[in-house]
């Protein structure tokens, strides 16, 4: 298999978006059922983007859609700082070694600039959906790193923990790598994906023997 470029999703492959959000919501709201605060948030924010893709609502930037989620739950305009996983600096500098990084994240322009400050990403290229005006799994914002990299998808890896990403980019013909994360969309029975990883270096072991 010849890849040209890795294309990682960001938000829960290289960020823990949940503990982010679960600490700024007990920061706002101290007394209140934390967990059950951050499944509405995030639940907002899904449906929301469910309906953008739709068509439903006009395309609105996840920044946007955060600090309505933020309202909903703690009356607050509070931002969450996403922490990496613990493999995610380490795995992404390995790999960065070897291939090109795009980021490729429903995250807004505003908002993958603030989780790069906080967790220390590496990466090449960062693509956000902003630029397509909707999305993922839409096959518009996969297209985006289609057209950055100049090269053709099949020579793309996708790497994600949420199956419906990785489904979403098989679409437009990416190679796909599932990587385990406690937040993730694990695969199916019928997901045929090129590699499941445990993480990031596991990942990066797979890649380099792939390579022999």
């Amino acid at each position: 298999m010849e890849i040209d470029a890795l294309v990682f999703d960001i938000l829960g492959t290289l960020v823990d978006e949940p503990a982010g959000i679960r600490e700024a919501v007990r920061q706002a709201v101290p007394d209140a059922d934390t967990d059950d605060l951050v499944d509405q948030w995030l639940g907002h924010v899904e449906i929301e983007q469910r309906r953008i893709v739709a068509g439903e609502r006009q395309y609105a930037p996840s920044d946007v859609l955060d600090r309505e989620a933020a309202q909903l739950v703690t009356k607050t305009d509070v931002v969450p700082n996403l922490p990496p996983w613990s493999d995610t600096v380490e795995g992404l500098s390995r790999l960065a070694e070897r291939y090109p990084i795009i980021g490729l994240s429903n995250a807004s322009r505003t908002s993958l600039l603030r989780i790069n400050a906080h967790a220390g990403l590496r990466w090449h290229q960062a693509l956000s959906a902003e630029e397509a005006q909707t999305y993922k799994p839409d096959p518009a914002v996969y297209e985006l790193a289609v057209k950055a990299s100049g090269a053709p998808p099949e020579r793309l890896l996708m790497v994600a923990a949420h199956a419906w990403d990785l489904r979403g980019a098989q679409s437009v013909g990416l190679r796909t790598a599932y990587v385990a994360r406690p937040v993730g969309d694990p695969p199916s029975a019928a997901d045929r994906f090129d590699f499941h990883a445990d993480g990031l270096v596991d990942l990066a072991a797979q890649l380099a023997k792939s390579r022999l």
